[in-house]
């Protein structure tokens, strides 16, 4: 028999997989032996560095030899339970906190069938889909939806909210601030938890054409009330409709300053509609943009957050027209509104 081992680019990854990150050190231990025979290296040497006898590097050779990767778990290769939890760490770590793509799966998440046809490809060890299942129930894992996290951060984000809350805390007597942001209402329900019988799933009717309407709000950073206007679309012609109803309400105001985000119905320079409004208007209104990629920094997306947990999750309106009535009906009812986050100082009723 052959004092070394010629390995395959795909055992030999198993092999460090094994020696860096299996729980077991007994396995780990003869990963090393084999990845040191592999590479070439005498019996001797191996016995003087990992403090083992050449009994043991010959046994643990020959299993190789003879069953591949798996055979290093003591067990023969193939499917066999009384090692599977042996596997759970590796699977485990897979799930979260690597991707299939990280391994040459062209998938963009984890299914069981996939982390078993990957044990399968590196380890030679067959393990079915439901066994998979089976073992990340166990590790405390469930199968639900993500939530999305924005992970493009705005370089400016920190001076552009100095800036805000300077205004926020200088605001004088006779000026007022509001924070702005649209909002969908969709005829077709938005779909929430609800409690149901244990084995029968609740079923919400849908009229299947959905239709839309959008509303542009604004709510007072001093009373936390609210000013709100309907539209066909979310575009300049419903934000300076909704400006108008601004200067309207707040006609007391000497100022207004509307804090914003910045899509380019917002925005002057790129909608000729707010420039045109902003020429005739703007020693009374005042735009301020947050920063981009931020609706934490905006506390009325709290309010909308409310509106649908509240009203338009698994409603049951026929026609927008009920729909609306119902949201008018809410906003009125919760007016004035409580100012949530942490972004800024906490306002203060004038």
């Amino acid at each position: 028999m052959s004092s070394t081992i010629s390995l395959q680019p795909e055992q030999r990854k198993a092999l460090l997989h094994l020696y860096r990150r299996h729980p077991d050190p007994q396995v780990s231990h003869r990963a090393h032996i084999v990845l040191l025979l592999g590479a070439g290296c005498a019996w001797a040497t191996i016995a003087q560095y990992l403090f083992t006898s050449p009994a043991t590097i010959a046994r643990w050779q020959q299993r190789f030899l003879q069953g591949g990767v798996a055979a290093l778990s003591g067990q023969p290769a193939g499917r066999s339970p009384r090692f599977g939890w042996s596997w759970l760490g590796v699977v485990y770590r897979w799930v979260t906190s690597r991707s299939p793509r990280d391994f040459g799966l062209l998938r963009s998440r984890w299914t069981c069938a996939a982390v078993a046809w990957l044990l399968l490809r590196l380890y030679q060890v067959s393990f079915s889909a439901e066994t998979v299942r089976r073992w990340l129930h166990e590790a405390d894992l469930v199968w639900r939806r993500p939530r999305p996290v924005l992970k493009r951060p705005d370089p400016l984000r920190q001076a552009k909210l100095r800036e805000l809350r300077r205004l926020l805390a200088t605001l004088p007597a006779d000026e007022t601030a509001v924070f702005e942001d649209e909002v969908d209402i969709n005829l077709n329900p938005k779909i929430g938890s609800m409690w149901m019988p244990r084995g029968q799933q609740a079923e919400v009717e849908t009229p299947g054409n959905n239709e839309k309407r959008y509303l542009a709000g604004s709510m007072s950073w001093r009373t936390g009330t609210m000013v709100v206007t309907e539209g066909p679309k979310r575009d300049g012609k419903l934000f300076v409709r909704h400006l108008d109803d601004l200067r309207r309400h707040f006609r007391r105001c000497r100022l207004i300053h509307v804090i914003c985000d910045s899509p380019r119905y917002h925005r002057a320079e790129t909608c000729k509609l707010v420039r045109a409004y902003l020429e005739r208007w703007g020693h009374r209104i005042r735009l301020h943009y947050l920063p981009l990629y931020a609706p934490d920094t905006n506390p009325i997306e709290r309010v909308w957050w409310h509106l649908h947990e509240e009203i338009t999750r698994n409603h049951c309106c026929r026609t927008l027209e009920e729909l609306l009535d119902l949201v008018f009906q809410w906003l009125e009812a919760r007016s004035p509104f409580e100012i949530e986050g942490s972004v800024y100082p906490k306002a203060k009723a004038s």
